[in-house]
């Protein structure tokens, strides 16, 4: 019963800075909702007797990879000005109420599905099998999702260059 409770708990945290950082104006409030949502993820690996991922998922995303997206934000130096008006407008409502019966209408009809329960590997979650699916099964992905990481940093630079 307590992991149902904080399962649902770590996952509306998720969910609430996600939303957070649709809604946020401000780049630099919404880099820290996506910290906050980052650490309520890690909160559900743990849930996962996943210790290894919701470490990496602090230490690599919510520490290093976070500030990097800071340092990008902040050499961008944006005004008010560019970052235009409000986000949230009351035509946005209708959407949004769209949005939450879909959601309420999954959620009843995935509480009646009865799926067999499935059992992760030994070792998922451990040093040896995220190195081994990291390094031998996923290398490509590893290696294009650094690339582009690379090329979006690069690209926010010359950006900012241009203003200078």
């Amino acid at each position: 019963m307590t992991e149902a409770v904080l399962f649902w708990i770590f996952s509306g945290l998720t969910l609430a800075g996600g939303a957070a950082v649709v809604r946020a104006r401000n780049p630099i409030n919404a880099a820290m909702s996506l910290v906050g949502s980052f650490f309520a993820l890690a909160g559900l690996y743990l849930l996962l007797s996943a210790q290894l991922l919701a470490a990496l998922q602090i230490l690599v995303y919510a520490g290093a990879i976070m500030v990097l997206f800071l340092f990008v934000i902040m050499l961008l130096n944006l005004t008010p000005a560019e970052l235009g008006q409000e986000r949230f407008k009351l035509s946005h409502l209708p959407g949004l109420a769209a949005a939450l019966t879909a959601t309420a209408l999954l959620v009843l009809l995935t509480a009646r599905l009865h799926l067999p329960s499935s059992d992760a590997p030994i070792e998922f979650g451990t040093v040896a099998g995220v190195g081994r699916s990291l390094f031998v099964d996923y290398t490509l992905p590893f290696e294009a999702v650094s690339l582009l990481l690379l090329a979006a940093i690069l690209g926010a630079v010359v950006v900012a260059k241009r203003k200078l």
